[in-house]
């Protein structure tokens, strides 16, 4: 499995996405993903579970948005508590970085039971039947998702975040509910109808992927998120 996506040959990229993985997930997790944003004309490149090593994740992810080649503006797209990660990136200012796609927060403390079985982790992670079968292959760590600790440097105030912010959450999520969790996000926010809690790898993922390149394809516009299309009323 590769951690880079590229624009389409022949056409000048439109920007970078990295994305920033969830407890106990590896790059296979988000190949697909990966590949619908780059084929929008966006480079993009895949953080493994940064809760293995935040600091040396922290590094890495502030190496790659100082990058020169690397065009912006730079967005981190962050899952579980790869959206935490994003999160402390936008609130202690990393240069480079321009806006941040949070999707399924994760709460402080889970109500989910600690220790279920595989089946049942998978039924609260996604309904695509695709997706479970990438996760039962070795793209997810079985019991991460209730037993990993969520990293105390990466919980904060979202209020601190200023840059353009983007939110994704699945109203059927049980391992973080969409009621607990939507203070936690500082910006505009998204309800997945139907949704789990792995929102951008769920039954609905094409729907997840066109939400997020219509933000990014208004911050290519500017900061102030200039509206492109909008519904004329009846």
């Amino acid at each position: 499995m590769t951690d880079a996506f590229d624009e389409p040959a022949g056409i000048a990229p439109r920007g970078t996405v990295l994305v920033a993985a969830g407890r106990g997930e590896t790059i296979d997790a988000y190949q697909r993903f990966g590949k619908r944003i780059a084929a929008d004309g966006y480079k993009v490149r895949l953080l493994p579970d940064i809760t293995t090593d935040v600091a040396a994740s922290l590094a890495e992810a502030e190496k790659l948005l100082v990058d020169d080649g690397l065009p912006g503006p730079k967005v981190i797209v962050g899952s579980d508590t790869g959206a935490l990660f994003a999160l402390s990136l936008a609130r202690r200012s990393a240069p480079g970085l321009d806006a941040v796609v949070l999707a399924g927060i994760p709460v402080s403390a889970s109500t989910s039971v600690n220790l279920i079985g595989w089946d049942e982790e998978l039924e609260a992670r996604t309904g695509c039947p695709t997706h479970r079968g990438v996760l039962s292959a070795g793209a997810a760590t079985q019991g991460a998702l209730f037993s990993a600790q969520i990293p105390t440097e990466l919980i904060g105030d979202a209020g601190d975040v200023t840059i353009p912010t983007l939110g994704l959450h699945g109203d059927a999520d049980t391992v973080s509910p969409l009621e607990t969790a939507r203070d936690s996000y500082p910006g505009r926010l998204v309800s997945i109808t139907g949704g789990r809690h792995d929102v951008l790898n769920d039954v609905t993922h094409r729907t997840a992927a066109a939400t997020i390149i219509l933000f990014l394809e208004r911050l290519k516009l500017g900061a102030d998120l200039p509206v492109i299309a909008s519904e004329v009323a009846a």
